[in-house]
Formats: structure tokens, C-alpha cells, sequence
């Protein structure tokens, strides 16, 4: 996989980005001045980023795996630890279904009825392969969503949830905590 280097991060004009961040160059991010990346972060290929008005901010040492979709016009975050395994997508905008309105980004906006919702990865939150979070969702730390999950609704902390809709199926270890204090105390 070729990553951009600093000097091409640069220049695609991101907001801000920090130290190892490796950006597949096969991967598309657009409106970059909204989007802001921490430290060991990686974007695997044919990620999508598309910020919206709200923007994308994205922690410290977060992985969006091949294939994953992030857009919206609402803000989305991820939190330090967060991830994507492969094909996750998520939307903090949402056209109108109903059949009232016009629907898709060639109409003007006001013969649509999109709306929006800020979406929030908290703190290590992982999301399995082909899961889709719809605008409005925080997954609070440490909540698991599994595979093909559907997730219209707030996840509760360290719960794993799954299926269409998601649902809460079990508790998640706190575990990973004391993993992550001793990462940081080696100063990485």
C-alpha cells in the first residue's frame, strides 16, 4: 500500500494533521480543509472521507479500514482508539425517504428535505465489517458494534451490540484500558 507522504498531506490541505499518519493514496478525501487527523492515525484504500459543513475530526491512533465510507453534512468524530474494519459507512446526513421531497445532491437544496445530525465514535469504539451508523448515533467508549450491524440509536459504553436494527447483545471487557495506559506510558 503507498501512503502519502507529509509533504503531499500538506498539501492536500488538511485542517490539521499530526505525526504517522499514513493516508492510502488510493483513497479520496474531499472539502480536506474540514477534515483534521491526530497521531498514528491510517486510512487504508478506497476509503471515502467527504466532510461536510460540520467537518471530520479524527483522533489519535484510528484505523478506517479498505472500503469505508465517512460523510455528511453533520460533524463526525473519532475519539482516540476508535476504528472501521473493512466497508463500514457512516452518514451524519440523510435524504428524505418520504416521497415528498426531491432527493440527491444534484437538486437544489430547496426542493430536498435532507437532514443532519452530528455522529460520535467515543473513545475505543469499534465498528465491524459492512455495519452502517445513520446520523444522530454516539457510540459511547468502548461500545462494539458487529458485522452487517444496522445502528440508528446511541450505544451504551463497553456493550457490544449487533444485527438490523442493532441490537445490545453482551457486555465488552474495560480490559483494553490498562492496555492503553501502558501504551501511553511508553511515550509512543
Amino acid at each position: 500500500m503507498a501512503y502519502y507522504t507529509d509533504v503531499e498531506l500538506r498539501s492536500l490541505g488538511l485542517a490539521r494533521f499530526g505525526h504517522d499518519v499514513k493516508i492510502s493514496t488510493k483513497a479520496s478525501l474531499y472539502n480536506c480543509g474540514r477534515i483534521s487527523l491526530g497521531n498514528h492515525v491510517r486510512i487504508d484504500d478506497f476509503c471515502v472521507l467527504s466532510a461536510g459543513e460540520g467537518g471530520i475530526e479524527i483522533g489519535d491512533y484510528v484505523h478506517i479500514a479498505v472500503f469505508c465510507s465517512v460523510m455528511g453534512t453533520g460533524r463526525i468524530t473519532f475519539e482516540d482508539f476508535s476504528g472501521l474494519s473493512s466497508r463500514v459507512s457512516i452518514y451524519s446526513s440523510n435524504d428524505d425517504y418520504s416521497g415528498e421531497r426531491l432527493t440527491n445532491p444534484t437538486v437544489p437544496g430547496e426542493f430536498t428535505g435532507v437532514t443532519k445530525a452530528d455522529v460520535k465514535l467515543c473513545r475505543h469504539v469499534i465498528v465491524g465489517a459492512g455495519a452502517v451508523i445513520l446520523p444522530g448515533v454516539v457510540l459511547h467508549e468502548g461500545a462494539a458494534i458487529g458485522s452487517l450491524s444496522l445502528v440508528r440509536r446511541d450505544c451504551d459504553p463497553f456493550t457490544i451490540y449487533s444485527g438490523v436494527p442493532a441490537k445490545r447483545i453482551a457486555e465488552r471487557s474495560r480490559g483494553l484500558l490498562t492496555q492503553e495506559r501502558q501504551l501511553r506510558e511508553r511515550g509512543d
